[in-house]
């Protein structure tokens, strides 16, 4: 059976982020405080669901990076969270563009970022995520290889 390599779950720019998120959600709602970019482009349902967003993204993303049991689970869960923080970083990256437009350049272009690096960590779990099964298929398909048989 051919050696699979999976992607470190390791990945201190993420796991930098998936810290920051709920710590970030939290005190917006605590101190009821919202960036005017914010307060200007999302509706107030809209807002609520982006604080607490980035509060359960962050749970989760560091949830499934610690997970101690099936790596595919472990992943799973992983993927759901970069997912949704790519969403959310992507909706705070459109909002600080259509209000502060080409003043917001740095600041969009540092989010939009973290945004694009979520979708490139849910590709990569995705590609690990088929590598797992592929190999399960194998394993399950030639029992010699797995070490049964005789």
């Amino acid at each position: 059976m051919p050696h699979i390599r999976i992607r470190s779950r390791h990945q201190p720019f993420e796991i930098a982020v998936l810290v920051t998120a709920p710590v970030c959600g939290l005190l917006l709602i605590v101190l009821d405080v919202r960036p005017q970019s914010v307060e200007l482009a999302m509706p107030a349902p809209i807002q609520v669901g982006w604080e607490s967003g980035l509060i359960l993204v962050g749970i989760t993303g560091l949830l499934g990076v610690l997970w101690p049991g099936r790596l595919s689970t472990a992943l799973g869960i992983e993927l759901a969270a970069v997912l949704v923080l790519a969403t959310l970083t992507g909706m705070y990256a459109v909002a600080l563009t259509v209000v502060s437009g080409r003043q917001a350049v740095a600041a969009a272009s540092f989010i939009a970022a973290v945004a694009a690096g979520s979708g490139w960590r849910s590709l990569e779990i995705l590609l690990d995520l088929r590598r797992m099964v592929r190999a399960s298929q194998l394993t399950r398909a030639d029992p010699l290889a797995a070490g049964g048989g005789r």
